[in-house]
């Protein structure tokens, strides 16, 4: 299982990115964002399991990542992988932090998030 202090440790050392926490009113959603320009290439939310169709009651930790369109469709299983939460749902997809396998491919995906959204 991925955790957000992996992610953060992972984009720390990849891209120099810190985590910044934009609103007052959700303490816990972590913005990732270029330096250069401040877009994000990825969002951490604590949200409720039942925002995402799922029958439980405690909070999960999930990752919003920009993604081609080509490709989300593709990447989209409804169990740890959804379309992005509060986003656009063509261009964006949300992972579920503890569904997912580290040795996977979410390193892959955060960098081509990355990527997306680094021109100015």
């Amino acid at each position: 299982m991925l955790t957000r202090e992996d992610i953060f440790k992972h984009v720390k050392e990849k891209y120099g990115t810190s985590p910044d926490y934009p609103w007052k009113k959700y303490p816990h959603y972590a913005a990732l964002r270029h330096e250069s320009n401040k877009k994000w290439y990825g969002l951490i939310m604590n949200v409720l399991p039942e925002k995402l169709g799922f029958d439980r009651s405690d909070e999960i930790d999930i990752l919003n990542l920009k993604c081609p369109p080509e490709i989300s469709d593709s990447l989209r299983n409804g169990e740890n992988i959804l379309p992005g939460y509060h986003m656009d749902k063509e261009h964006w997809i949300s992972l579920i932090l503890e569904r997912t396998d580290p040795e996977g491919e979410i390193y892959y995906l955060i960098e081509q998030s990355f990527n997306l959204t680094k021109s100015s």
